[in-house]
């Protein structure tokens, strides 16, 4: 299953429209977020960003490790991004499992984290008075989390214990499926899961993680973002105190570079007496606030592909063929999937309901988008959007989805700047550039050997 959304409905988590259009007029102009985002750069590198936000007595504190699955470059060592997922909660000397629980409680916080392509994140809401400690517990187990080699195969276990739970699905199967059949050479290759084959060999790399740590979890792959009922002052000093003595590091990923894609590619799990189900994914762009190509593929997606596209009418509700519809792509840091995804009601109906996908978007390379049904489509997009930022950790969400792609916070503005001047021809443009025959991987879970759609 692709991790397809648009990015602006991705970000849904996040501002109240009575929050946009208080304050300075100038901001609503301008920015989408109404609120200054605080930037300071510790002479180590770390990142420390702070929205005060009006919510008395709360505060979000995030840190954001831009390390994935994308950095897991050597054979046989994947899955060690979501591994420290888990480790991180393990404990230090002076903050063990237990006592770190014990500590978190008293700042009516529960910490969490979740990790992605591109990067782990860590995150907890709790008591704003209670900022010091947070940083407290936070900072030492980024700076001296330990471990013994029972602790760590214990973890590793469990990793095994999630990925066999998680890959029973076979929406897992097949997202698995599509990525290793997508990419030859880039290590988007692999889930975050990792390879079933070195999470099962995992217990046995205790010394390789710790080269991993050493590795990633330093300053200058971090942000601390701080949101809520605080001042910026305030948490660049505790930034300071806490983290101003973590030593830098001096390790870079070397990324593989993924060949271009010369042919249509298939990917197919077969599973008897399962719903049919098909991804149709291009090669799609980099998110970058250099160019529209991204944004401009996001709105395609919500104009070909949403409840409100002809497609889905016709599919859906029409023919009843389709149980649902959807498309986009996930933002990253290199090149990755656009998607349009069906759910079919019968495995007989597969192929037709591909031929209607690749209609739609062949279509869209020829004839313009009306200027009106673009303007709705970005006012829907950013309206759900403004709906949803109506917390310090909603934002703090937000701003960490920035951070992972580009390192800087006010990328979330910047691109609500370039959403607001695609047009017509944008959309042309990049169904054109990107989705193409040969840049295409058809993926499918049917009941059948063959789903028969190529």
């Amino acid at each position: 299953m692709s991790l397809k959304k648009s990015l602006l409905l991705t970000l849904i988590g996040c501002i109240p429209l009575s929050g946009i259009f208080a304050g300075n007029p100038e901001n609503v102009d301008s920015k989408i977020l109404p609120y200054p985002i605080h930037q300071k750069k510790l002479d180590n590198g770390l990142n420390v960003v702070t929205v005060p936000y009006d919510s008395p007595g709360l505060a979000s504190f995030y840190i954001v490790v831009r390390v994935g699955s994308r950095d897991e470059v050597e054979p046989g060592k994947s899955g060690f991004a979501h591994f420290f997922e888990h480790m991180m909660f393990r404990g230090t000397e002076l903050y063990p499992k237990e006592r770190y629980q014990e500590v978190l409680k008293s700042t009516g916080a529960s910490a969490n984290a979740n990790t992605s392509l591109d990067r782990t994140v860590y995150h907890m809401t709790g008591n704003a008075a209670k900022l010091e400690t947070m940083f407290e517990i936070e900072s030492d187990r980024f700076r001296r989390l330990k471990y013994s080699v029972q602790d760590f195969k214990t973890e590793a276990g469990a990793v095994k214990g999630e990925y066999t739970k998680n890959f029973a699905s076979p929406y897992m199967k097949l997202y698995e499926a599509t990525n290793n059949t997508a990419f030859d050479n880039h290590t988007y290759k692999h889930t975050t899961m990792g390879f079933f084959d070195d999470v099962v060999d995992m217990p046995n790399q205790y010394d390789y993680s710790i080269e991993f740590f050493n590795r990633f979890y330093k300053p200058e792959y971090c942000t601390v973002i701080v949101v809520g009922d605080v001042k910026h002052e305030q948490v660049e000093q505790l930034s300071l105190k806490y983290f101003g003595g973590w030593e830098p590091g001096d390790f870079k990923s070397s990324i593989p570079v993924e060949p271009e894609q010369k042919e249509t590619r298939y990917a197919h799990v077969q599973q008897p007496s399962f719903p049919p189900y098909m991804d149709v994914n291009f090669k799609a762009p980099a998110f970058t606030n250099d160019n529209n190509d991204f944004h401009a593929l996001d709105v395609l997606s919500e104009v070909l592909f949403s409840e409100k596209s002809p497609l889905y009418k016709k599919l859906v509700l029409e023919e009843q063929k389709v149980r649902s519809l959807s498309g986009g792509g996930y933002p990253t840091r290199d090149p990755y999937l656009w998607s349009a995804s069906a759910s079919v009601v019968k495995s007989e109906d597969v192929k037709y309901v591909k031929d209607e996908i690749i209609n739609t978007i062949e279509n869209a390379k020829t004839n313009p988008v009306s200027e009106s049904d673009l303007n709705q489509t970005l006012e829907r997009m950013k309206y759900s959007f403004s709906m949803g930022m109506d917390s310090p950790d909603a934002i703090a969400n937000s701003l960490s989805l920035f951070v992972w792609l580009t390192g800087d916070p006010e990328s979330l503005n910047k691109a609500y700047a370039i959403y607001d001047k695609i047009t017509p021809a944008d959309l042309l443009r990049v169904a054109k550039k990107y989705l193409v025959a040969d840049k295409m991987t058809i993926a499918t879970i049917s009941p059948d050997e063959d789903p028969g759609v190529k």
